[in-house]
């Protein structure tokens, strides 16, 4: 809407689609049949000047459509008069000014004036949200007949007040009946599903517990109650956490500096990144959302690229964008204690933004080896997964022993030592221009903590990656990629997804020895490798093979493991995750219960709130498992369950499946999995460069035949029947 405004565009809506005609194209037009009026509340036309001036093309908006141009008409007169408000205090300027501050402020202040201040709490569903004023003025009356009642106890008072008092509830329920009717009607709309799944939110956060107090304990377990000490102890635990440095060797060999010449910020590398930046996210400290620069048009674009060249140029960025506000979020366990609760870095969007140009510019330069799966283009968590599965699934069919250990590193975005980071940056070919804008967004950043009894001091952070920004995955991606430059092997027998890493061998003292490298490569740079969460698992285990160890200490062995989400078996197959995708069907299934089982809304609203919510839940990863019929039917069985509950239906109704799906708009679960699988199949051989376990096209891994004996699904197995 904001860029259709920006153009100088109307948003005109059909049955079927959206159009964008310029707005001086349009011409309201009344009608003047009363049958006609009831049926079409609203109509006009458009000018097209390809078809001549005389002709018009006429827009006719039924009943149900109104609401739809009304919020919409709604949000772009905001966004007209927030841009006119912001003009004239600009003194009649369409160029923003070059002054950061004072063009923030100019922001601000417009938008405190056209849009208003909130309180930056969430707002309560409170129990009276359908009061109307006929409702007011019946309690009123009956106030004033209880009052009169109690001065004279006349019977002739008691029958008044008793029939104002039948009245009032007689006016409650209609006002309730009717406030329902029209939140559901609304809800059944186009423009209803953004409320309809904050109606779902809402609901499943009434259900749930306490989540902030204005209590906490300290260190020695004391309940503290004023607000100071609380905030005290708040602003000492998160400095605490996030300034904590594990020990490192110093680096005595140095790298030589990229010194080039950098270009400057052009308007198309802006607009890109504005593109990429989503609407609707919590603000940061400077209280400017991203959406501002998007509904200024062209005038931000020149703005924002003037004013990331004079960053770029002077490798200092404004103040404001240094100050970082830390939201917390309750954990599970006590409510009292601080390590139950985890807190979000919220930042300035505009340096998100900034980020984000920086960001595109680094990927250009620097190389990430293959066996990085995280945050790297064209690779996602399915690649790593679906890479595991067919190592294992073909060691498993060769009875070949295959060792996998899964490294887990303590808090690694925390503890990234920021020298290491420099230095990583220049050895991969980092311009030191680049290097130093990098620095400079890290050098005296402020943190906040904000906590149910306000905000507290502010604290300095000197330690690891910002959490929340647009480049620290990347930045991560490439400390992670120098570091295990001289320890890491082909893929697949390491593999990596942020700090999530596999090793895997097929002996024990091969991958005892390479878990040992990577630890000393990691510890010696101030990475720590976790000794009590780091697990393995064996495929084919034999008799006396010994267990894995670090450092002496015996490494936990597991028989099952959750790797990006997914659940593998050393045994190779997939019932523990079938289990899983059905369990992470019913949770998602459980924080939309508050829409699914209310019986006002519709089965077809209640089928797009399933396919939308719960039913990704259960797909995902499921495109690289070979499910069994029983496996599938598991999975079909658990999503009728959630459908029949989610309806109103149980099978005493004798109602067939079929009808239940039909009803509710959803299909067949099991076609959904093979579908994916054979989307997902074709993808893998498409791609110009497939995982090292595909080699000409078929799946097979290295040399190894299979064992002729008890038949195994596999996954080549599946797509070929599928086919």
């Amino acid at each position: 809407m904001a860029e259709a405004y920006s153009k100088s565009l109307l948003v005109i809506r059909d049955s079927n689609n959206a159009h964008l005609v310029p707005s001086s194209w349009y011409i309201p037009v009344k009608t003047r049949s009363s049958s006609q009026q009831t049926q079409i509340p609203w109509c006009g036309g458009a000018r097209a000047t390809q078809l001549g001036l005389q002709h018009l093309h006429l827009i006719l908006i039924g009943a149900n459509d109104r609401s739809l141009l009304h919020n919409d008409l709604t949000q772009l007169r905001w966004i007209q008069e927030f841009r006119q408000k912001l003009r004239q205090a600009l003194g009649g300027q369409v160029v923003l000014p070059d002054d950061w501050e004072t063009t923030a402020e100019v922001i601000r202040e417009t938008g405190r004036k056209v849009l208003g201040v909130s309180s930056g709490r969430r707002k309560e569903d409170k129990e009276t949200w359908w009061w109307n004023e006929e409702v007011q003025d019946s309690i009123q009356r009956k106030r004033l007949a209880k009052k009169k009642w109690d001065m004279d106890r006349t019977e002739e008072n008691r029958q008044e007040y008793k029939e104002l008092q039948r009245r009032v509830k007689r006016e409650v329920s209609k006002a309730k009946q009717k406030a329902y009717d029209k939140l559901y009607t609304r809800l059944d709309t186009r423009e209803g599903e953004k409320d309809l799944y904050r109606l779902a939110r809402q609901r499943d956060r009434d259900g749930k517990d306490v989540q902030q107090v204005r209590v906490i304990k300290d260190r020695d377990g004391r309940v503290l109650t004023s607000e100071e000490s609380v905030q005290r102890r708040w602003k000492e635990y998160f400095e605490e956490l996030m300034n904590e440095e594990n020990e490192k060797k110093k680096r005595v060999e140095g790298v030589n500096s990229v010194e080039q010449k950098v270009d400057k910020i052009r308007k198309d590398e802006v607009r890109k990144a504005l593109k990429r930046m989503k609407s609707g996210k919590a603000v940061g400290p400077d209280d400017i959302l991203v959406e501002v620069w998007k509904c200024q048009g062209e005038a931000a674009v020149e703005f924002l690229t003037s004013l990331f060249n004079r960053v770029l140029e002077s490798e200092r960025m404004p103040e404001e964008w240094r100050s970082v506000l830390v939201p917390i979020f309750k954990n599970k366990g006590d409510v009292q204690s601080c390590s139950n609760y985890r807190g979000i870095k919220l930042m300035s969007h505009t340096m998100k933004l900034w980020e984000r140009v920086v960001e595109a510019r680094l990927r250009k330069v620097v190389e990430i080896c293959e066996h990085q799966y995280g945050f790297m283009p064209r690779k996602s968590t399915i690649d790593a997964i679906f890479a595991l599965r067919i190592l294992m699934e073909k060691y498993r069919d060769g009875q070949r022993e295959l060792y996998c250990v899964f490294v887990d590193l303590e808090k690694a975005y925390d503890r990234v030592p920021r020298e290491e980071l420099w230095y990583c940056m220049r050895k991969s070919g980092v311009a030191e221009k680049y290097v130093r804008v990098v620095q400079d967004m890290y050098e005296r950043s402020r943190t906040v903590v904000r906590c149910a009894v306000g905000q507290t001091e502010e604290f300095k952070v000197e330690v690891g990656l910002h959490q929340g920004s647009a480049l620290s995955p990347f930045l991560f991606a490439i400390v992670m990629d120098q570091l295990s430059e001289e320890v890491r092997q082909e893929s697949p027998w390491t593999m990596m997804f942020a700090n999530d890493i596999v090793i895997c061998s097929e002996s024990r003292e091969q991958v005892e020895e390479n878990l040992e490298r990577w630890r000393f490569a990691l510890e010696r740079r101030g990475m720590k490798v976790s000794h009590s969460k780091t697990e393995y698992m064996c495929v084919n285990e034999r008799e006396g093979s010994g267990t894995v160890r670090l450092q002496g200490e015996e490494v936990k062995k597991v028989q099952e493991f959750k790797y990006l989400g997914s659940t593998v078996q050393s045994n190779g197959e997939c019932g523990k995750e079938v289990k899983k995708r059905v369990q992470a069907g019913w949770n998602g299934w459980r924080k939309v219960t508050g829409v699914l089982c209310d019986r006002k809304i519709s089965a077809r609203i209640k089928g797009k709130v399933y396919r939308t919510v719960v039913r990704p839940a259960m797909l995902y990863d499921l495109e690289t498992v070979s499910l069994r019929k029983r496996q599938e039917s598991e999975l079909e069985v658990a999503e009728l369950k959630m459908l029949r509950f989610s309806l109103g239906v149980t099978r005493l109704d004798r109602i067939r499946n079929e009808y239940i799906r039909g009803t509710a708009h959803v299909g067949r679960l099991g076609d959904k999995v093979r579908e994916a699988r054979l989307r997902w199949f074709g993808h893998v051989q498409r791609r110009e460069r497939v995982p090292a376990v595909l080699v000409g096209g078929s799946l097979c891994v290295y040399d190894i035949k299979p064992f002729y004996g008890n038949t195994k699904i596999k996954f080549s197995n599946t797509n070929a029947t599928m086919q």
